[in-house]
């Protein structure tokens, strides 16, 4: 009961009766604490998800225990210090370190695991992949989970919601799936659904209609309904307002006059309609003709191993889904039958990146599908190979080329618009 106790003393506020069911299990998980065990914490929007963590992280130090708090995106990261008050990393950052420093693209390997007596805590959970990056490597799921193991006494807690979509071309969310994880990994799953909405629940509209959705989803799996279209609800609410087509362009405009560009998302269901709304605000509101010019918004939709060495800043790498602003934009020019530019990005979510020089594809920016075409890359790296076609050696013809800057290149698409999935 001690450790019970604790949790509920760290609590803000009084815990409903399912809150409290969760620190039974989370007891009996931290009693526990085997690296073949793994608690995993679900919940709807507003459950207290993130309060129950935070009062988590705070009992630890009482039980000769440590936190490690990950996320798969800067963003979600950042996400985490606000209740935290910690400085997470990403899942990468944390688990991968380069094999050679004088080599480039997928050279990873697992980093070693130093902790002792340590949580690792992984929010966003629903957004961790399954699938192995190339025939030749583990998944993000399968490296996070022998990272962890390969700690002295360390045990995982994955949080999430899996009403989220799940990672594109996947029904669910393998990292939130008990059975997944017991059957794959053999953990010990404790798992816990908090369903009890706690947070704004009067006054805010987008939680009343994520719940609305969220109960829709339920009874359409239960089999008691079909799935039906969501409707969401605008009247009585402060935080929602249902938009017109005719006054789309003036709400665009008071949205960046009172937030600011950095924070006015419009989230769509395509990437045609992600680029069509991208062209026509940098045109028709922003008054923006250049093909790229500093200010834009842009993020990264291919991870990117070449540039942060290049401006050595370690062994990381950009990752698909950063998004940055453009201070600078020069040489714009054609080559190998595509368009780049040398361009100075400013990460918005990654503070311990400084400003860095790179060079961007420019065909990238505006096509249909969530990166440059295999078939593009390909003529790419075939008219980049003509250049070295002199170093008769296979293998070190690669290695040039893997230190080009134009195969390197940055693949990046405007972010004033992006999909629900890059969301």
């Amino acid at each position: 009961m001690f450790i019970k106790n604790v949790l509920i003393q760290q609590f803000p506020w009084q815990a409903t009766e399912q809150q409290l069911e969760a620190f039974e299990l989370l007891q009996e998980f931290l009693l526990a604490f085997d690296k073949q065990s793994c608690f995993v914490l679900k919940g709807y929007a507003g459950t207290g998800k993130t309060t129950l963590i935070s009062a988590l992280v705070k009992v630890l130090p009482a039980l000769r225990k440590k936190a490690v708090l990950l996320a798969p995106t800067g963003r979600a990261a950042k996400v985490i210090t606000y209740y935290s008050g910690r400085k997470p990393l990403t899942i990468h950052k944390k688990i991968y370190r380069k094999k050679s420093a004088v080599s480039f693209q997928l050279d990873f390997t697992l980093a070693e695991n130093l902790h002792e007596d340590t949580l690792f805590i992984i929010d966003e959970a629903s957004m961790i992949s399954n699938a192995p990056v190339n025939a030749f490597s583990a998944s993000l799921l399968d490296d996070l989970i022998r990272y962890v193991q390969s700690g002295k006494n360390c045990t995982l807690l994955f949080v999430g919601d899996t009403a989220q979509l799940p990672l594109v071309g996947l029904l669910d969310s393998p990292a939130l799936n008990p059975s997944y994880l017991e059957s794959e990994f053999h953990l010990c799953v404790y798992p816990f659904e908090l369903t009890t909405v706690v947070r704004q629940s009067k006054d805010s509209g987008i939680l009343y209609n994520a719940t609305k959705i969220r109960e829709e989803i339920t009874s359409a799996e239960e089999g008691q309904d079909d799935f039906p279209f969501p409707k969401f609800i605008t009247k009585g609410f402060k935080d929602l307002y249902r938009m017109t087509g005719e006054r789309l362009i003036e709400g665009i405009n008071y949205a960046y006059d009172k937030y600011g560009l950095e924070n006015t998302m419009i989230i769509c269901r395509s990437n045609r309609s992600a680029n069509l709304y991208n062209q026509n605000i940098r045109n028709r509101i922003l008054f923006r003709d250049e093909e790229l010019t500093g200010g834009d918004y842009i993020m990264v939709v291919k991870n990117n191993y070449f540039w942060l060495q290049e401006n050595n800043m370690g062994d990381g790498f950009i990752a698909n889904g950063d998004m940055a602003k453009v201070r600078k934009v020069s040489n714009i020019h054609d080559q190998h039958g595509f368009r780049f530019a040398d361009v100075t990005l400013e990460f918005v979510d990654i503070d311990e990146i400084e400003p860095i020089t790179c060079r961007v594809i420019l065909d990238s920016l505006y096509t249909d599908g969530p990166n440059l075409p295999y078939e593009s890359q390909k003529a790419l790296y075939e008219e980049i190979a003509l250049d070295y076609a002199d170093i008769m050696d296979k293998k070190d013809r690669l290695e040039v080329i893997k230190k080009d800057p134009y195969y390197n290149a940055l693949q990046i698409k405007f972010a004033f618009a992006i999909t629900c999935h890059k969301a």
